[in-house]
């Protein structure tokens, strides 16, 4: 149920102003000063750095689509970009909403090892950085959310459960009586994706970093014990017939079909991931398959995929040929 664990830490250089504040001068400035300290560290010894202004609008999109990004970082390409570290687990955006933005992902519930590694990557920059600092406040940052720890600890959660019982809103309004925010597949402000659900915490401050994963943690553990029953009641008496219509339409949908949108491919996704979690034998398909489109399923990787840039249809076109040849096996 639980994809994947995301550590990110909000970062500003001590006495120059936020990016939404500062000049193209102090922008790049900033951009120089993090790229020249990154190339010191042993973590970012075989890392990318990427400028934004030297790439494609696919390509940019391609970067949001990796969560190495967010989609603010491209509203002002200029001195902005992203350092990608090994295999993609590490990586580190430069003059978004903050001077750095220091990133660690992991599979599954990994919320710890992830903190772990995201502070030794965060202590190693310090080491060579003046961060902005108040032993009243903690961190400084531009969004006053994120003062204190800097840290936004998330977990992208497959809830179909939940959605399919209607039980989401309820559960959703508890989360945020607790404390935790719940936001679509990329983050803030996008949309929910295949029953796709990133959960975090709501504010970084009064908690050290450690008490805020492992309330997160927490939190966590009842939202799928919540998933759990939803998904046992789906499968009582006349709803499991149903619930096994709902997984194989899905399924001839996606094996099918000549025109899939990104929308709709996530969707009839969503339910043969939760198929395959309740064991039910369809065709050839496996986590492996699942995860791939999930993956590659998007519209930048579907158009670097083609080699080309596409319109709209043709990009559904060549969505559905790839979806079919992944869950034929091929």
């Amino acid at each position: 149920m639980v994809v994947a664990s995301r550590i990110r830490l909000a970062r500003n250089f001590a006495g120059v102003r936020f990016p939404h504040a500062a000049d193209a001068k102090e922008l790049k400035a900033a951009w120089n000063t993090a790229v020249e300290a990154a190339r010191e560290i042993p973590a970012f010894a075989r890392a990318a750095f990427i400028p934004l202004r030297d790439l494609n609008a696919v390509d940019q999109l391609f970067l949001v689509e990796r969560h190495l990004i967010s989609r603010d970082l491209l509203k002002k390409p200029q001195d902005r970009g992203v350092i990608v570290g090994d295999r993609e687990l590490s990586a580190c955006m430069i003059n978004e909403e903050d001077h750095l933005r220091l990133q660690v992902l992991a599979p599954g519930l990994s919320l710890r090892e992830a903190l772990s590694q995201a502070l030794e990557l965060d202590a190693a920059i310090s080491s060579r950085l003046p961060f902005a600092f108040r032993q009243d406040f903690g961190f400084l940052t531009s969004c006053p959310t994120n003062v204190g720890t800097g840290l936004r600890a998330s977990c992208l959660v497959h809830l179909p459960g939940l959605v399919m019982t209607q039980s989401m809103e309820g559960v959703l309004k508890e989360l945020a009586r607790a404390g935790f925010a719940a936001r679509g597949f990329y983050g803030e402000g996008s949309q929910v994706y295949g029953d796709l659900f990133q959960i975090s915490n709501a504010t970084s401050i009064g908690r050290s970093e450690l008490a805020f994963a492992a309330a997160l943690e927490g939190a966590l553990k009842k939202l799928l014990r919540h998933e759990h029953a939803a998904r046992a009641s789906l499968q009582e008496g006349e709803n499991q017939a149903r619930l096994l219509d709902r997984i194989w339409r899905s399924y001839a949908t996606l094996t099918h079909a000549r025109l899939l949108s990104y929308e709709e491919t996530m969707r009839e996704l969503s339910k043969l991931k939760l198929g395959i979690a309740l064991g039910a034998k369809i065709g050839r398909l496996s986590h492996a398959a699942v995860h791939e489109i999930l993956l590659m399923a998007g519209p930048a990787h579907i158009q670097i995929q083609a080699g080309r840039e596409l319109e709209p249809r043709e990009r559904d076109e060549f969505r559905a040929q790839f979806v079919r040849r992944v869950l034929a096996g091929k």
